[in-house]
């Protein structure tokens, strides 16, 4: 399930990326919308200085169909390369018929989180324009995050896709991303995505934990960086 992991990893990554500034008309909130395009951007620039591993597990029916370690970095044109260093994927079935029916269903379960990944991508507001079309429509409301350090939070509706729910916490000094949750449908089925970002004394902030689900899949998958 290479093709299905490696998508995952550019989600993850996506959501710690910037969007190049551009001039906008006068909107709600544009200053604080400013203020995180600029920290996306320089958490950017400062990310591709880095390497780190990416342990991806992926659990359906309880059961853990794949586990994998990746080396991930930036090359020196800028594009993110992986390398595997681990591989565990689950145990299959014995007997002719029930394996091929679970490799049959690990195939449909690849495929499904590849197309998921277009309408996850939709959610790192990868634009000038999704950043500020998000904090234009939203109230801002002052808050403390788990460490006790003043973020802003921002909750959206109708964000992507009718009925969703998109939440962003960001540093209230440094306007870095602290927290997003995603809460949507995929073909049907209830997705959720968290994801927990930490900041390095560098000052460089990474989505540290993600985590997706498909309760009605009974598919979960865990990204842990570091």
């Amino acid at each position: 399930m290479t093709r299905t992991l490696c998508s995952i990893i550019l989600i993850m990554g996506l959501l710690s990326l910037a969007c190049p500034l551009a001039s906008v008309a006068q909107v709600p909130n544009e200053g604080i919308a400013n203020m995180i395009i600029q920290a996306r951007q320089k958490n950017s620039a400062q990310l591709k200085q880095y390497s780190w591993t990416s342990r991806l597990e992926l659990t359906q029916n309880g059961m853990v169909q794949d586990t994998r370690i990746y080396q991930v970095s930036y090359g020196p044109d800028g594009v993110q390369q992986q390398t595997l260093l681990n591989d565990q994927n689950g145990q299959l079935p014995m007997g002719f018929l029930r394996r091929a029916i679970a490799e049959n269903q690990r195939q449909q379960t690849e495929q499904y989180i590849i197309d998921l990944r277009a309408l996850v991508d939709q959610y790192t507001l990868p634009s000038v324009g999704a950043v500020i079309n998000f904090i234009s429509q939203t109230n801002i409301q002052g808050g403390k995050a788990p460490d006790g350090s003043p973020i802003l939070q921002m909750t959206g509706n109708n964000v992507v896709s009718p009925g969703d729910t998109f939440y962003l916490a960001v540093s209230a000094t440094t306007f870095q991303t602290r927290r997003v949750q995603i809460s949507t449908t995929y073909q049907g089925d209830q997705v959720t995505v968290t994801a927990t970002f930490t900041t390095l004394p560098s000052g460089l902030t990474y989505p540290q934990y993600v985590d997706v689900e498909v309760p009605d899949k009974q598919l979960s998958l865990l990204n842990q960086a570091a």
